[in-house]
């Protein structure tokens, strides 16, 4: 019978990994959320008539 080597994390480390993921994932929605409410702020202070030269209207603002 062979001896197969197999390394694995310590089970510290893998939690860590996961953790640091999910941190970074929440930092990373937060980012686009903020970004998205922006965009939303700006296009929202535009005249209908901007808007219409922009191809949007207001009812488009809702959905970015």
């Amino acid at each position: 019978m062979a001896n197969s080597a197999t390394k694995h994390a310590p089970l510290g480390a893998a939690t860590i990994l996961h953790i640091a993921d999910a941190f970074i994932s929440a930092f990373d929605n937060v980012v686009e959320w903020n970004q998205d409410r922006k965009t939303r702020k700006l296009l929202s202070g535009l005249t209908d008539a901007q808007l219409d030269d922009i191809g949007l209207d207001r009812a488009d603002i809702a959905k970015i």
